[in-house]
């Protein structure tokens, strides 16, 4: 297995379009073809459009996009945007009297960063579209991205920030990509080592969410609720619907080596596994390929992040 960039896998583009100001943005994957997909939902918390269509019982059996925003459940219209985008070019799944686009999204919470009045739109997502390419994306503080936060248990005071991040392998000719917006009410980790998260009380050090949670026990109370890390799995192995559902799941193994706690009521964490080629390849490998780049998709989404908004990055606590 080597590392490989993320475009290397082939079939799809990522566009990014952000409000800096108000932090929050979105991040879009549109594919070349339409593209078998399967999602797993393990969070608590989330907010979705046409997540319905990826079950395996669903007559849609690929799909035209996927969107993953800001804005909490107000960032839902923003699919919109990739919708029109779709329709102008004539690219959707063929009814007989019109074409309709097939754009899935997942939003995660970011309302307590910037201004919780403005959250991404249709325009934006428009707008990300104009700006997808085969380029390498811009990782950090980008899209989906912009007003990501790690470390929330104790509140906004104390968290850090995060971002969005890319990484992706390869093995024999199977190709792996994973794309993760990282905002999470736990700490992150790299390997052993965490790396951002819950700060300490006077915010100059790491403290550790699951050690303050274990002391809470049942008097925990209601957990802050502006979390929810998204993340996007593609890859060259010509899987169906049913399999991909299975290679999401296993994704989860990735978020929940790096994020600690993970799956949390408070969060609503999303993994969508995607086909974007015909490679001969197992479903198992596939899935043990793509937990492990998603777990390097967060901790790339860390170290990408820079400071902003009040919130330090992993470098500069």
């Amino acid at each position: 297995m080597n590392e490989i960039g993320m475009m290397e896998v082939g079939g799809f583009q990522v566009g990014h379009a952000q409000d800096w100001e108000a932090a929050t943005g979105c991040t879009v994957l549109l594919f070349d073809r339409m593209s078998p997909a399967g999602l797993d939902v393990r969070g608590g918390g989330p907010a979705s459009r046409e997540s319905q269509i990826l079950s395996p019982v669903a007559q849609a059996d690929s799909i035209n996009a996927i969107l993953l925003s800001g804005g909490s459940a107000f960032g839902l219209d923003a699919a919109g945007g990739v919708q029109r985008y779709l329709e102008e070019r004539g690219i959707g799944f063929d009814v007989g009297v019109t074409k309709v686009p097939l754009v899935c999204q997942s939003c995660l919470f970011d309302l307590g960063v910037g201004r919780a009045d403005v959250r991404p739109d249709a325009d934006m997502a428009y707008q990300a579209c104009v700006n997808a390419s085969g380029e390498p994306p811009a990782q950090g503080n980008v899209g989906a991205g912009t007003g990501c936060s790690v470390g929330k248990y104790r509140g906004m005071a104390r968290a850090m920030k995060s971002g969005l991040g890319t990484y992706a392998v390869q093995a024999g000719p199977l190709k792996v990509g994973a794309l993760a917006a990282v905002n999470a009410l736990g700490d992150i980790y790299d390997g052993a080592e965490m790396i951002a998260g819950l700060r300490s009380a006077d915010g100059t050090a790491l403290s550790n969410t699951l050690e303050e949670l274990f002391r809470d026990t049942a008097a925990a109370g209601n957990l802050f609720t502006g979390n929810t890390t998204l993340g996007i799995v593609v890859t060259n192995a010509g899987l169906n619907k049913t399999q991909l559902t299975k290679v999401a799941g296993m994704t989860h193994n990735g978020y929940a080596r790096a994020i600690r706690p993970v799956h949390t009521n408070a969060d609503g964490d999303s993994i969508y596994a995607v086909s974007t080629g015909d490679q001969a390849g197992d479903v198992n490998v596939v899935g043990a390929l793509a937990a492990w780049a998603m777990e390097r998709a967060i901790v790339r989404a860390v170290r990408t992040a820079r400071p902003a908004y009040g919130l330090p990055s992993w470098d500069t606590l």
